[in-house]
């Protein structure tokens, strides 16, 4: 019998039997290995998505496992396989999916929120979802393949170049890897967070950071850029006081990307927009060249996703690990991990 992680209501989980079929004609089953917890799932976990997620739901789309089964037509995969899963379908036919940009289809099938996710101990997913992991890559690691890739997407989006100066507001996991991201592209980076915590893990990771409760940031940035201000900025913060700082840190031209979800209508200095010739540009999700990159920067040390990771806890523990991120605090990037019930947890 294999468990699963289900969502029910607004903050109540659970772990029951799951079933495990056959997988079919273009499918694998896979053994998830870890799954991550991110941001969405927590929107979820709070009910505010109840209009969209179908409950009983199987949660889950940062992962990684191996290959236990393939169905029939399946080639080039094997059991056994280390794999991780770009966890987007969609219909190809709509506006668009014909432009080219499917991973933004209009009829959009988000795995781990409008299907079956990754936190149970067996999971059938198409084969064309599947991304090839090195051997040489821990399993925890790779379970970071999946918000790496979101960081990459959002770098390419901004068009980061070397040499550029960059302002990520915002240092929680998704904005750790962005400015990672930046960085390996040759880009000068600084982080604004609150949390000291966040701030001693960015500096341990390689990056430089500033408090935003402690120093004026726009100030900051104007002495590091010679009164020029930052070529880009991210807003990965959610909060209004992280748009207005990530807008008024931008010189003549520059680049914000918005990455945060902002659950509300945001108030914007368009003046400054207009004076500086500022562009803004939405980041949203990933293509498989994207996570092609995010595979090859945890492989290479360009992503400390060890640093990243803050709690490993059993599956049977996953409602609790829920509790433990929204609660806030010392925690950075729990894991699940699907292997096991309550043995082969690492704190």
């Amino acid at each position: 019998m294999t468990l699963a992680v289900r969502y029910l209501a607004a903050r109540t989980l659970d772990t029951a039997p799951a079933e495990s079929p056959e997988p079919g004609p273009g499918q694998v089953e896979l053994a998830p290995a870890y799954v991550g917890i991110c941001g969405t799932d927590l929107h979820i976990f709070h009910g505010d998505m109840d209009a969209r997620v179908k409950t009983p739901a199987v949660l889950g789309h940062e992962m990684s496992g191996r290959i236990v089964r393939v169905g029939p037509g399946v080639a080039d995969w094997q059991a056994g396989d280390p794999v991780t899963v770009m966890p987007l379908r969609w219909d190809g036919s709509c506006p668009a999916c014909l432009k080219g940009h499917q991973h933004i289809c209009q009829h959009l099938d988000f795995i781990g929120i409008d299907s079956p996710g990754a936190m149970q101990q067996r999971w059938i997913v198409p084969a064309d979802t599947l991304v090839r992991l090195p051997e040489s890559v821990p399993l925890e690691q790779a379970a970071l393949v999946e918000p790496t890739a979101v960081a990459v997407h959002d770098v390419g989006r901004a068009g980061v170049q070397p040499g550029e100066r960059v302002v990520v507001v915002g240092g929680g996991p998704v904005g750790i890897l962005i400015a990672l991201v930046a960085q390996a592209a040759g880009a000068e980076v600084r982080v604004v967070e609150l949390s000291a915590h966040r701030r001693k893990l960015a500096e341990e990771s390689g990056l430089a950071t500033w408090d935003p409760a402690a120093e004026d940031v726009v100030e900051a940035v104007r002495q590091w850029t010679g009164g020029a201000g930052a070529e880009v900025a991210f807003e990965v913060s959610g909060a209004a006081a992280g748009v207005d700082t990530a807008v008024e840190v931008l010189g003549v031209r520059g680049r914000l990307c918005l990455v945060a979800i902002h659950p509300r209508p945001r108030e914007i200095n368009l003046h400054r927009f207009f004076w500086r010739e500022l562009t803004l540009v939405g980041a949203r999700l990933y293509d498989r060249s994207d996570f092609e990159k995010a595979v090859e920067l945890v492989a290479d040390g360009s992503i400390p996703a060890e640093r990243l990771i803050s709690k490993v806890v059993p599956l049977t523990e996953a409602p609790a690990a829920f509790e433990a991120l929204e609660g806030g605090g010392d925690v950075m990037k729990i894991l699940v991990d699907c292997r096991t019930h309550t043995e082969g947890a690492v704190a």
